[in-house]
């Protein structure tokens, strides 16, 4: 017997179904634009480079170099975004991973969004509370958070640019040194604040710090500039490599 519309069942907003939204058709055409977007960027940031080259002195040769340093040093940070990203795929669903965790956010933030957002609606993540309110609450919360930084991002690149440009003028070495201190202290903040977790996380950091030094060694004295560009990549894996083989025993135990 036909029901009225108004009748029938449906799926409400306290179902613990939570990948029935998540995997919707509507999110899944907001990760093809933002896909679309990257790419164009991406198309117009190379042109921009291949115009800038010859001021810069760069030869055809670099530009290809620097391209190609590039894409393979992303390799080894993309295996662990896309090991994180497979584990919350249960959780957020394919597309909230694809634009928050695989394309913009980090992994590490975008959970703690999630879950302060679903603790203030008195749920917690993956379990009988998290029910489909809570999830658009969370994933809310995480856009919100991922378009903050951008608006940031496009409001303080120009006087971050003025401030480079005064810099330049009074000492151009310092904005030589300035972005490689930076880098340096970003990279041993994140590394090291892992270190008080486990046996197996000094493990890993040491190994994957002997591995890039190795590298960069073997790539001074044999020059071999690729050993540069692969460094990160063999790192970061054999680092990977290193703390699995750490924590089977413990796993069979």
């Amino acid at each position: 017997m036909h029901q009225p519309l108004a009748v029938q069942p449906q799926v409400t907003s306290n179902s613990t179904d939570v990948l029935a939204i998540a995997n919707s058709p509507i999110l899944w055409v907001c990760v093809a634009g933002v896909f679309g977007v990257i790419i164009i960027q991406s198309v117009i940031f190379m042109k921009a480079a291949r115009r800038a080259a010859p001021s810069v002195d760069m030869s055809t040769q670099d530009i290809k170099t620097s391209f190609r340093s590039g894409a393979v040093s992303a390799i080894g940070p993309s295996l662990a975004v896309s090991l994180v990203a497979i584990a919350l795929l249960g959780l957020f669903g394919a597309p909230a991973v694809l634009t928050r965790i695989g394309l913009i956010g980090s992994a590490a933030y975008e959970v703690s969004a999630a879950s302060i957002a679903a603790g203030s609606m008195g749920a917690k993540l993956d379990d009988a509370s998290y029910t489909q309110s809570v999830f658009a609450v969370a994933f809310f919360v995480m856009s919100m958070g991922g378009a903050m930084w951008m608006l940031a991002t496009l409001i303080l690149t120009p006087l971050l640019r003025k401030g480079d440009a005064k810099v330049r003028s009074v000492n151009p070495a310092a904005m030589a040194i300035v972005p490689a201190a930076a880098l340096i202290g970003a990279f041993s903040c994140l590394g090291l604040s892992e270190l008080p977790k486990s046996g197996i996380h000094v493990l890993a950091f040491l190994v994957s710090a002997a591995v890039m030094g190795l590298c960069l060694l073997l790539a001074r004295k044999f020059s071999k500039s690729w050993l540069r560009e692969w460094g990160l990549g063999f790192s970061i894996v054999i680092g990977l490599i290193a703390a699995y083989l750490a924590a089977s025993p413990a796993i069979g135990a």
